[in-house]
């Protein structure tokens, strides 16, 4: 029967689980784990974590870094919680708000033996449900007794994680004739991933032949910038202006990626932007947030183009990240068309950090 979840919707289950504060059960061949995303986490839950064992929270190496904590599992550390961690404790690790007030928050115990793939599977999860990228877990025995008593999703980790890293396949799920102000002559696409995630939008300017270089954006979706007009970066004026060239050439594909503050998320982008206030660059902000530099996927852009039929483009870019992306997927940049736009005094240090640490051609 077809009635079961297959592992991509359980996948998608567990990852909505972690945005509510639900406990998710995951599966390893080495034994079993309950996690909970260390910013849902309410005190009563952490109790119950409490009861069942040895808790820790699982922090990625970036965010150990930033506290001075070992990582012996290389791309992660397992903090064992002292006894009297509550709930403020963990999110004061977990959020780097108060990193400058409040700089000594160890000394920290990291767990060194033992396998860390569950720790690696709830990071995951975090992540792709753009939370902070922690959580509290306690190992267990008796994984499925205590999911089949509670309800939980239980997560086979060793499968499901090459999943997640895997591109979901995209589907067109529905166009229709949108007149932009750039461009009367226009359509917009919805691109629905089979995974559960966001979807994807793309303008279409008028009907450009797929047998040549199509002129394209590969724009992340920034609501601060493309909505409310922020100076903080220059989204916005990108998004108009390669939409104007795209409607003064007559055609062209604007892919609009859900992939919101370079991939981490509307809540942590806005925790980043807070860092910023306290002095630290966009990069730095980051790490310090426990991401990498750029979250984003730009595998998603490659595979749209190729659903649309285009196997070649003329990318409006500055970065050249983008141009080596959809190289190695499989489509031909032709030629880079700069889009140098945007610069004002807010976002001057964002545009150098952008340049000289992100390898920005501005």
């Amino acid at each position: 029967m077809s009635l079961a979840p297959t592992l991509s919707e359980i996948i998608a289950r567990a990852r909505a689980d972690m945005r509510m504060g639900v406990p998710v059960v995951l599966r390893s061949e080495a034994g079993h784990a309950l996690a909970v995303a260390a910013e849902d986490l309410s005190t009563e839950r952490l109790g119950d974590l409490r009861a069942l064992g040895e808790a820790y929270l699982a922090i990625t190496a970036r965010r150990a870094e930033t506290l001075s904590a070992r990582a012996y599992d290389s791309d992660l550390a397992r903090l064992i919680l002292p006894a009297d961690a509550d709930v403020d404790w963990i999110n004061a690790v977990a959020d780097p708000a108060d990193d400058l007030t409040h700089p000594m928050k160890g000394p920290f115990r990291s767990l060194r033996g033992g396998n860390a793939i569950c720790a690696r599977a709830a990071i995951a999860l975090a992540k792709s449900a753009r939370l902070l990228p922690s959580a509290v877990m306690v190992d267990v025995k008796n994984g499925f007794e205590i999911a089949a008593a509670n309800g939980l999703t239980v997560l086979p980790v060793e499968a499901a994680l090459p999943l997640m890293a895997d591109l979901a396949p995209l589907h067109d799920m529905i166009h229709a004739r949108v007149p932009l102000i750039a461009s009367e002559k226009s359509r917009v696409h919805v691109f629905r991933p089979e995974d559960g995630g966001e979807e994807h939008y793309v303008v279409e300017v008028g009907r450009p032949d797929r047998s040549k270089p199509v002129l394209a954006r590969l724009h992340s979706a920034c609501f601060t910038g493309d909505i409310f007009g922020s100076l903080k970066c220059d989204c916005g004026p990108q998004l108009h202006a390669a939409l104007n060239q795209m409607g003064e050439e007559g055609e062209g594909i604007l892919l609009y990626l859900n992939q919101e503050g370079r991939g981490i998320g509307h809540a942590n982008k806005m925790r980043a932007y807070s860092l910023q206030d306290q002095g630290f660059d966009t990069v730095e902000a980051n790490h310090r947030l426990g991401f990498e530099d750029d979250e984003r996927d730009f595998r998603i852009g490659a595979a749209i183009l190729k659903e649309m039929g285009f196997s070649a483009v003329r990318l409006l870019t500055n970065n050249p990240k983008k141009i080596a992306r959809m190289e190695d997927q499989g489509i031909t940049v032709t030629e880079r068309v700069p889009l140098k736009v945007g610069e004002n005094r807010f976002n001057e240090a964002y545009l150098a950090t952008k340049a000289h640490k992100s390898g920005h051609l501005l």
